[in-house]
Parts: C-alpha cells; sequence; structure tokens
C-alpha cells in the first residue's frame, strides 16, 4: 500500500510537470518564421527566420485584480490549429484590396483565457483573449522583448512632454535616436512603432494593433539591459485643465488598474514585422491585416481628398485689397484657390471659435456664409477643434456642424493614450461617422487599426511633421523623412501636412512664422504627396505661394490621396526611398534622399508590358544645392523595360505621373 502511494504521489508529480511544461511551433506559410511556444512556470515566445533569432524568449502575461496572473502557472486544455488565407477590400487606403495569409495557433487554457498566435511571411503576432462571465480589472499587463545581441535600434523617445511630472502625456512627436539596445535613453519611455536593426539586412518593426478600451504600450530597458519591458499608463482619476492655452487635460491622480472592461473580450494585438530587405518595410499591411473589420455599413459618403490649409502658412497671403488674417474674406480667398485647383477641403484652424467652447464663433467669420460659399465652388469645410472642446459636448457639436453643411474636424490635443482617452476616439469615431462627418486626429498618439475600423477617420498626426520646420533650425529634417515610411508610416496614416513651397538648403534654412521653409528641395515635396500615406492630405502653403509656384501646385493637385496598388522600389532606411502608386491606369512616383546627394535608378518593370506611358517628370535642378527651388520638369515617353538614372540634390527628391 506504502509502495503503491508513492508510486501515485510520482506520478501525479509528473503529470503536473507535463502540464506545465509544454511546447508548441507553428511556422509561416512560406515557412521562413518559426514562432516557438513554451508554456512554463510563465508563457514565452521566440522568433526565428530562416537560421536569424529574431526574438529570445520572451514572457507574456495579464494580471487581473485579485492577484489573478493569466500566464503564470498556466495549464493548456487544448490547442487549435488553422491557415487563413483570404482578402479583404481597402477602398481607403494605399491599396484597394489586402491578402490576409496566416497560420495560427489558439492555446485554451484553464481560468478562462486564451492566446492567439499568427504568423504571416511578414512577421507575427499575439493576442490575449478572455472569457470571464463578470467585469474584470486589469492591472498591468507584461509584454517582453528579448534579444540574443546588443542590436542598434531606431527609437522614438518620449522628449516633448506636455506635463514633465507625467511620461505618459505627450505628443508623440520625436526623431528617431540610433541607439543599441542598452543604450535605452536614460529617464523616459519610448512609444511604437521602433526598429531593430540585426546587421544582415534584416530589420524587424514592433507594432501593436487594434487597441480598443485599453491604454498604449510604452517600453523601457529592461534590468538586463538585453532588452525591453513594457509600461502601460494607469487610468485616470482626476484630471485638471492645462498644457498649451489649456488645451489638454493633464492628470493629477491615476488608480491601480489599467482599465476596467468587459470578461469577455479581445486584448490589442502585440506584433513583429521581418523584413529582408528596407523597401519591404515601406509597403506593408500588418495593422490592416489585424484591425476590425469597418463598423460603418456605407463609407460612399466619405471622401478622401486635399486640405487647403491656413495655420502652417501664419494666413500669409498678399496682394489682395483686404487685410489677411482670421476673417470670412481670407477663408473665401482660400476657398476660391481651392476651388480652381480642383482641391477638395480648406480647414478653419484654431481662431475661427473660442478654443474652449467651439459653438462661440469668431465674430470676424460668418461661417455660415463660408460653408455656402464653398458647397457653390464643390469645395467641403473642416473645422479645427480641441479634443477639449469636442469631448465636452460631442453630441451637441456634431449635430449642429453637421447639419450646418460641415464636412468634418481637426481634432487637436488629444496627447495621450490612456484607457480612457481610447474610449473618448472611439466614442467621437462613431458619433461622428453617425453625422457623416470625417476625422484628423490631430496631437494624436499612432494609429493601430481604428482607420480600418472607422474609415471616416482619414488621417492621424503622431509624427514630427512640417510645421516643426517653423521652430526648429537643427532638426534633420530629410533624415527624418526617408526613415518614418519604414516605421510610423507602417502604423497608418500621417498627418505630416507637407507642401512647403519656400525651400531651403541645409545652410540657408531658418526659422519662421509667417513665412515658414522646408529642409530640402521643391521636389523634396512634391514626392512626399506620393510616399506619405494620408488620405486626407494637407496643401501647407499659403495660396499666394502655391499660385506664385503654379506648376508645381498644378502637378500637386493632379496626386490623389489614396490608392489602387503601391510598389515599394529600392529604398534604404534613412537615406532614401522610393515608392510608387498607382490609381486606375495612372501611377504616381515620388523618391526622396537625406541631407546627402546620390544617384538612384528607377526600373519602370512596374508598369503594365506592352504599353508606351508619358511621364511628366520633376527633378532636381543642377543647381537645387544652392538654390532648393531648382527643379526641371520634363515629359518622356517610358515603357516596362525603361531604366532611367536621376542625380537627387542634397536634401533632393524626384516625382512623377506617368501615364
Amino acid at each position: 500500500m506504502k509502495n503503491t502511494f508513492i508510486l501515485f504521489c510520482f506520478l501525479l508529480v509528473n503529470f503536473s510537470f507535463a502540464q506545465k511544461k509544454q511546447d508548441f511551433i507553428i511556422l509561416s506559410p512560406n515557412g521562413k518564421i518559426e514562432v516557438k511556444i513554451a508554456v512554463n512556470d510563465k508563457i514565452s515566445w521566440s522568433i526565428s527566420h530562416e537560421k536569424d533569432l529574431i526574438l529570445a524568449p520572451s514572457e507574456m502575461s495579464l494580471t487581473l485584480d485579485q492577484n489573478e496572473i493569466l500566464g503564470k502557472n498556466a495549464v493548456v486544455l487544448n490547442s487549435k490549429k488553422e491557415t487563413i488565407n483570404t482578402s479583404f477590400e481597402t477602398p481607403l487606403y494605399k491599396k484597394k484590396s489586402v491578402q490576409n495569409n496566416y497560420n495560427q495557433l489558439t492555446l485554451n487554457f484553464k481560468n478562462d483565457f486564451s492566446i492567439e498566435y499568427r504568423v504571416f511571411d511578414d512577421g507575427a503576432a499575439y493576442r490575449f483573449v478572455t472569457k470571464k462571465k463578470k467585469d474584470i480589472t486589469i492591472k498591468s499587463e507584461e509584454v517582453v522583448l528579448n534579444f540574443d545581441k546588443d542590436y542598434n535600434t531606431l527609437m522614438p523617445y518620449v522628449r516633448d512632454l506636455r506635463n514633465p511630472k507625467d511620461q505618459f502625456i505627450s505628443s508623440f512627436e520625436s526623431h528617431y535616436e540610433n541607439k543599441k539596445i542598452s543604450e535605452f535613453a536614460k529617464d523616459t519611455l519610448a512609444f511604437l512603432p521602433f526598429l531593430i536593426d540585426y546587421k544582415n539586412h534584416k530589420k524587424a518593426i514592433f507594432l501593436e494593433a487594434n487597441l480598443e478600451d485599453y491604454p498604449g504600450l510604452f517600453v523601457t530597458n529592461n534590468q538586463n539591459k538585453t532588452g525591453f519591458e513594457s509600461r502601460f499608463s494607469k487610468y485616470p482619476t482626476q484630471e485638471t485643465n492645462g498644457g498649451f492655452n489649456y488645451l489638454n487635460k493633464l492628470i493629477t491622480e491615476r488608480a491601480y488598474y489599467l482599465v476596467k472592461t468587459k470578461g469577455t473580450r479581445t486584448f490589442p494585438w502585440r506584433a513583429i514585422v521581418i523584413s529582408e530587405n528596407d523597401s519591404a518595410l515601406a509597403n506593408n499591411d500588418m495593422v490592416q491585416k489585424l484591425a476590425d473589420p469597418s463598423k460603418i455599413k456605407d463609407i460612399s459618403w466619405i471622401k478622401p481628398g486635399k486640405v487647403a490649409w491656413d495655420w502652417w502658412n501664419d494666413w500669409n497671403i498678399y496682394n489682395v485689397d483686404f487685410k489677411a488674417g482670421i476673417n470670412t474674406q481670407t477663408y473665401k480667398y482660400y476657398i476660391d484657390f481651392a476651388s480652381k485647383n480642383k482641391v477638395e477641403y480648406v480647414v478653419l484652424d484654431e481662431g475661427w471659435s473660442v478654443e474652449t467652447d467651439i459653438m462661440k464663433h469668431n465674430p470676424n467669420v460668418d461661417l455660415e456664409a463660408l460653408i455656402a460659399y464653398a458647397k457653390e465652388r464643390n469645395v467641403g469645410i473642416i473645422l479645427w477643434a480641441s479634443w477639449m472642446a469636442i469631448h465636452d459636448k460631442t453630441e451637441v457639436v456634431f449635430d449642429n456642424y453637421a447639419k450646418l453643411g460641415v464636412k468634418g474636424f481637426k481634432v487637436d490635443f488629444i496627447d495621450r493614450d490612456d484607457a480612457k482617452m481610447v474610449n473618448s476616439v472611439y466614442d467621437i469615431a462613431q458619433k461622428a461617422a453617425n453625422h457623416k462627418l470625417i476625422i484628423d486626429f490631430h496631437g494624436m498618439y499612432k494609429p493601430t487599426g481604428i482607420q480600418r475600423t472607422f474609415p471616416n477617420i482619414l488621417n492621424f498626426e503622431g509624427v514630427k511633421g512640417l510645421e516643426n520646420n517653423k521652430w526648429t533650425p537643427n532638426d534633420d529634417v530629410p533624415l527624418y523623412d526617408t526613415t518614418i515610411p519604414f516605421i510610423r508610416m507602417m502604423a497608418g496614416p500621417m498627418d505630416y501636412t507637407p507642401g512647403a513651397m519656400r525651400n531651403a538648403t541645409k545652410s540657408e534654412f531658418k526659422p519662421s512664422h509667417s513665412t515658414p521653409m522646408s529642409q530640402g528641395t521643391r521636389c523634396h515635396q512634391l514626392a512626399l504627396y506620393t510616399i506619405f500615406e494620408a488620405p486626407l492630405q494637407m496643401m501647407a502653403d499659403s495660396p499666394t505661394a502655391f499660385m506664385a509656384a503654379q506648376e508645381s501646385t498644378d502637378f500637386i493637385a493632379k496626386i490623389p490621396t489614396v490608392f489602387d496598388e503601391t510598389v515599394a522600389l529600392d529604398s534604404e532606411v534613412g537615406k532614401f526611398v522610393t515608392i510608387a502608386r498607382k490609381k486606375a491606369n495612372t501611377w504616381y512616383l515620388g523618391a526622396i534622399t537625406n541631407w546627402d546627394s546620390r544617384e538612384i535608378t528607377i526600373d519602370f518593370s512596374f508598369l503594365e508590358k506592352g504599353k508606351k506611358f508619358q511621364a511628366e517628370i520633376f527633378s532636381d535642378g543642377l543647381n537645387a544645392d544652392k538654390a532648393a527651388t531648382d527643379y526641371k520638369k520634363e515629359m518622356i515617353t517610358v515603357d516596362s523595360t525603361t531604366k532611367l538614372t536621376y542625380r537627387l540634390a542634397n536634401g533632393g527628391g524626384l516625382a512623377m505621373i506617368i501615364k
């Protein structure tokens, strides 16, 4: 009897050990990416691309109230593998449809939770799923990224603090700092997306997707400085007005938890995109593939397009017989310019209303007259508003201005991504859709797929755009411009606001409030309209400046803001970018370089074989290294066998329309 009891205990221990220690493997459809999941006392995953270790074993867990940890001593009940190969339409994107092919492993655990792992040919992702009957409180989430070597990173650190005492309140506008993993900047956090360089032509971008009813992910160095671990903003419980012009809600007290949420739900995806060449990073659909489908059934009313913008150029129009400024005559002038150049919208930025109460108008702006004037000229009006002013009475504001004929809102000074703010963003998107209003979220965290879920959101900031050129002479803008297409743009559209017609070389650039300029050449600016994804794309300079450069303006006006097809051509992170996009039967091509002059060769093999095309080409002039506005325009015939070499000036560019 005694021996039987000992044997029983031995078997019980071994059975428990077997329950704890389990390994699973899932491959990408092409077999290049292997994900290993280890279920032991903790759950971890590791990722290899062919023979290269991309991610060393890295833990994951969710901690609920009562210190229930989903991921600690987890017991696998069952597992399920499946292969998905489908596609979905994306009418307001850089291509008209997205192929969605992946292998999925779902691990179902005791205690009513699962983890879903998806492996694509270009990366991998996982998310937690809970199936609790009652609401739950999420106290923390463990997201770990470990590496086998001290690789270089391109990391956006939290630098622009709206509240120095709270690192989670930020405009999410940062240049990328090239540091090793172990050199993570002290006393700050970094936000997503960011890049790891494996020094063998392979790179990885770390993202999150489907962020809903949950705070955004930040990272910091782990204790051993061999990787990163997660940080999240706790749920705000007390707030006060503050920040620029008191347009932010600054948090004075936070709860002990991240969010109180439904017990049965999916959580955000933690995703890694892996690339064997830089060009592929500039044409990636991971966030679209992981996002929830559209919640708007009829999207026929959503109209993408370009926007004549007033703020960047300081309402600086001249050679007119009225005083330019925030007034009805000035905006009529902007509307006339937009109508003449077939620009779809005019935005009325700050100043048209009382900033803290947009139901109260500036008496110098006759809004109803402007809406009627614009409608007659086939131009839509978009209104700027602070998030605070919208949030305080969303339904009243949207109902009122939709009835007046306003087409949408540019919502500014969000500057947070805690769960409370994320929920507000979703609420604004839904209520805007109910009133058929488009949205441009400014002062915004990176997009995480909500642009697919609510396609009336046509753009997001969360990028250090052209507006910063007004004040920051030491910023290396061409370097940034040739970096963000591979990192930030992977998350979604960017309200970078290109279109400077005053262009400067590195030595000649200077800040200016009323006559702002860009760093780099005119052709650099023209190319951005093709390279930067933005279904709602600003034209930053003044009508006066655009009309003085009518040939460039005509070219910009012809470039659409959404496309049917995208091809990323020869490119290198931080050095140069070349992208071609197709709309109907016309191709648009843009190329830009950093401050290094270089020759690039355009291979036109993306064109349909056997057909001749006419290319309208704007290239840097011979003297663009001294006069950044210098360019050459030519019309030539090309076909799919054509290869052309162009010299890009320092901070230069190349732009084409091919039909």
